[in-house]
């Protein structure tokens, strides 16, 4: 199965030459990604990869950013946090009728991430609400927008003080 999802970098000062970055890039085994550079010590890859699992894809993207790129270090795993609008136009529904779905559903709509003025939402959540209310939604990209979300939750956990999580967790459940 092919698998659609970016990862964001911050890079080194040492690795900002963006001919080299997508030379070294390409012969890691990223060729299957798009490679943005435009922003100054940040990498972006947007990736259509071939897999038997989301996990696997993204594991082994992962691995040849590692291998090209060591110093960079990841900022964030795609699909993962999104507003209604992007989940309407995902889904093929317009953002109002989605909203409409939300106050409709007060106690069963998954909560953001964060709310403001925009909330945002972990997608996976949005999409196995959705399922659960019966919307056609792709496997594909409810298996990829798990797998994303976790490590993008893996990531923050690193870089908690060691044994937080266990002290908080029966608190915030």
């Amino acid at each position: 199965m092919e698998y659609e999802f970016t990862l964001k970098y911050q890079l080194d000062a040492a690795d900002c030459n963006p001919d080299d970055l997508v030379e070294r890039l390409g012969a890691a085994g990223c060729d299957d990604a798009l490679i943005g550079i435009g922003q100054p010590g940040q990498l972006g890859l947007k990736f259509s990869r071939e897999a038997d699992s989301a996990k696997q894809a993204l594991k082994s993207a992962l691995e040849d950013i590692r291998g090209a790129v060591p110093t960079a270090k990841l900022v964030e795993a795609g699909p993962d946090f999104v507003g209604l609008t992007d989940v309407a136009e995902l889904m093929g529904m317009s953002r109002q009728n989605l909203r409409k779905l939300m106050v409709a559903n007060p106690s069963s709509f998954p909560l953001p991430v964060h709310e403001g003025s925009s909330g945002v939402w972990h997608l996976a959540d949005l999409l196995g609400w959705l399922q659960q209310k019966e919307y056609a939604v792709d496997s594909g990209v409810v298996e990829v927008s798990q797998t994303t979300r976790q490590l993008n939750v893996l990531k923050e956990l690193q870089s908690l003080p060691g044994g937080i999580e266990k002290e908080m967790r029966k608190l915030v459940a």
